[in-house]
């Protein structure tokens, strides 16, 4: 297997992690509330879409979601809660596109160096990054069920029955970019393996010679 196929596919993985991760964070497609009453011809206006920093109700009516303005000695508990859970999800994965650069970085470094033990740290770091991603999916999924069941509480069982809720495509992009960092990180572990092969043949060859 080519040393320099591996190192590109590894490095095409990264940055398509990157750009899929950054595309997922600033739209507003994470999760979706389709509302279909029959007999009522505005049920789109009380459609809605939501991002980490946005909620669209309607076709015009956008509002900032206050993770970090709001005022917590007016909020319930259950409120509070999913505040706080929200706020550990722009948190981790905005970081988690901060990591993917100096990842990227050092994925360069190491492949121009051709350091099997490079490689293999730059690898890990990545998986770190995958985990950091993952948690960030994982804390969002949380979040959503429990804003869910509060929204079951409120609303009368009948309203619900209208109701359609769904991950949008800018959830789908974050679990891609899970996927391409896993990729990547699993890639540069088959580089620096590869090096260190051709390490040890041309240790052979030499001493043969």
């Amino acid at each position: 297997m080519r040393y320099g196929m591996v190192i590109l596919s590894a490095g095409f993985s990264g940055l398509l992690s990157f750009c899929f991760l950054a595309v997922s964070v600033g739209t507003d497609y994470w999760y979706i509330i389709d509302v279909n009453k029959p007999n009522y011809t505005d049920s789109e206006e009380l459609s809605s879409y939501s991002g980490l920093w946005r909620i669209n109700e309607g076709s015009q009516k956008s509002s900032v979601i206050p993770t970090f303005t709001a005022n917590m000695s007016s909020l319930s508990e259950m409120e509070r809660h999913l505040l706080e859970l929200h706020k550990a999800v722009v948190i981790i994965l905005p970081l988690g596109l901060v990591l993917l650069v100096f990842g990227w970085i050092f994925g360069l470094a190491s492949s121009l160096a051709s350091s099997p033990k490079l490689l293999t740290g730059t690898a890990f770091y990545f998986l770190f990054c995958s985990l950091f991603t993952l948690t960030g999916v994982s804390i969002y999924i949380q979040y959503s069920n429990k804003a869910m069941e509060e929204f079951q509480r409120i609303v009368a069982p009948e309203e619900l029955a209208y109701v359609n809720v769904s991950f949008g495509w800018s959830f789908a992009m974050a679990w891609i970019s899970f996927g391409l960092e896993l990729a990547a990180g699993l890639l540069l572990l088959l580089a620096a393996k590869v090096t260190q092969m051709k390490g040890r043949y041309d240790c052979g060859v030499a001493v043969t010679l």
